[in-house]
């Protein structure tokens, strides 16, 4: 049987996972132990290829979905992968009995890497007889059109796991980032909860708008954080680089952080009406539809950044 790649878990994250393996040519079977589940995966994959295709970012979609395998028997799709792509949920009980049972499934060099967004695979992988191969490749949603993979070794992950999770990223035209340590929420969750943070901080006290904080990512740090990270960014925003800015600016921004005292913004009652500005600009019955268009617009960026490259 010829080596293939499985996916554990059919929902948001597995399915997108299956669109760039297939997409990069790889046999994938896709595991959920759901009928339904898999059923509303066939559909999603086949509507997200179709997307693609009208966004000129893929060339086939029947040939892409002809990679795609579904089962609801786990030892059948496990049986003879190299690499297995974890989705299923963010619960340490159920990765801690779903690792027992996959290792039970593949042979010991296959890489067993989990999607989770904020667990420490040693907290799932600890109890294994062959924890050295098990890591986290931790995507941005939806991983085929946003490319950033965090790859998060434990102790005990053998460098011959992380090179070779590294290369099978890169060469399904992911972007995988070496984490070094284990540190809660990896580095992309970090950044995006300090953000998340200071607007609920900023939106508790009154300071602004949900809508025109916003708008002020949107059409602000946004513009520029598509194609330059932040450290990119502040080394151009001086005439002498980056040294120039902290001279200019560190002292406002270390003066900015000795004034959060609130280390726990997220009030149920700001969230909710929060809520009730966003609701007021997308109704909940439409955020589906925003969804898409979310999906169609970052299509749409791909397409025209790879005309600057």
């Amino acid at each position: 049987m010829a080596p293939h790649i499985a996916v554990v878990g059919a929902g948001l994250i597995g399915r997108a996972w299956a669109i760039v393996f297939a997409r990069a040519g790889h046999a994938i079977r896709l595991y959920d132990p759901s009928q339904s589940a898999l059923e509303n995966a066939q559909a999603a994959i086949q509507q997200s290829l179709a997307d693609l295709v009208a966004a000129d970012l893929l060339a086939s979609a029947t040939e892409t979905f002809s990679h795609i395998q579904f089962d609801d028997c786990l030892a059948k799709a496990l049986e003879g992968a190299r690499y297995v792509q974890e989705c299923g949920p963010e619960q340490l009980d159920v990765k801690r009995d779903l690792y027992q049972k996959m290792e039970a499934l593949v042979a010991p060099e296959t890489i067993l890497a989990s999607s989770t967004s904020g667990i420490s695979a040693s907290h799932f992988s600890d109890h294994l007889a062959h924890p050295e191969r098990c890591l986290v490749a931790h995507p941005v949603n939806p991983p085929y059109l946003i490319p950033l993979v965090e790859v998060v070794p434990t102790p005990m992950t053998s460098a011959q796991a992380v090179e070779m999770t590294m290369k099978l990223q890169r060469d399904i035209g992911q972007q995988p980032v070496l984490v070094r340590e284990e540190i809660q929420g990896f580095v992309l969750n970090r950044l995006q909860g300090a953000l998340l943070n200071e607007a609920m901080r900023l939106l508790h006290d009154g300071v602004i708008s949900a809508v025109d904080l916003d708008k002020t990512v949107k059409h602000g740090l946004g513009l520029r954080w598509s194609f330059m990270g932040p450290l990119e960014t502040i080394d151009l925003n001086a005439p002498g680089g980056i040294c120039d800015y902290a001279e200019r600016y560190g002292p406002l921004y270390q003066d900015i952080d000795r004034q959060r005292s609130d280390t726990a913004p997220w009030y149920p009652e700001l969230l909710t009406t929060i809520e009730g500005e966003l609701r007021q600009q997308v109704a909940a019955s439409d955020l589906a539809a925003r969804q898409q268009w979310r999906d169609q617009s970052l299509m749409a960026l791909i397409s025209h950044q790879r005309t600057r490259r």
